[in-house]
């Protein structure tokens, strides 16, 4: 039979650990996006792209996208980890998307083609055509 004194230090191992776990527990709210270093003007985007998950080139859909110079992309992460769409040139970066997440809208403000990549899972790639 244990003591008495051990069952309360029982107790409080268990308050303890129940008391970190709640403190330490996933948000269900998605984390803010950051603000794109390439631009971007706040509100509604002319095209959203999706993101998928880690498929490559198919990562990103539409890919390619195809704007006009002036029309602004955001990219909405679709699938249950964090993402990015940066820039190769560097010209514009999400921020982490977290699940769920839409980020800032980048105008696009140059023709020609530019492509981008997720920096967590560089193997995810997408193009935009502007023209």
């Amino acid at each position: 039979m244990r003591s008495r004194s051990m069952k309360f230090a029982l107790a409080g191992v268990a308050f303890f650990a129940l008391s970190f776990a709640a403190a330490c527990g996933s948000s269900s709210s998605p984390a803010a996006p950051m603000p794109p270093s390439g631009g971007g003007g706040g509100g509604s985007a002319d095209v959203t792209v999706s993101i998928a998950g880690q498929f490559g080139s198919q990562s990103y859909v539409p890919s390619p996208v195809n704007v006009k110079v002036g029309q602004s992309v955001a990219w909405h992460n679709n699938d249950s980890i964090g993402h990015t769409a940066s820039g190769d040139s560097g010209s514009f970066n999400s921020g982490v998307l977290g699940a769920g997440a839409t980020s800032n809208p980048v105008t696009m403000s140059t023709a020609g083609t530019f492509t981008y990549h997720c920096q967590i899972h560089p193997g995810m790639v997408g193009t935009i055509n502007v023209q």
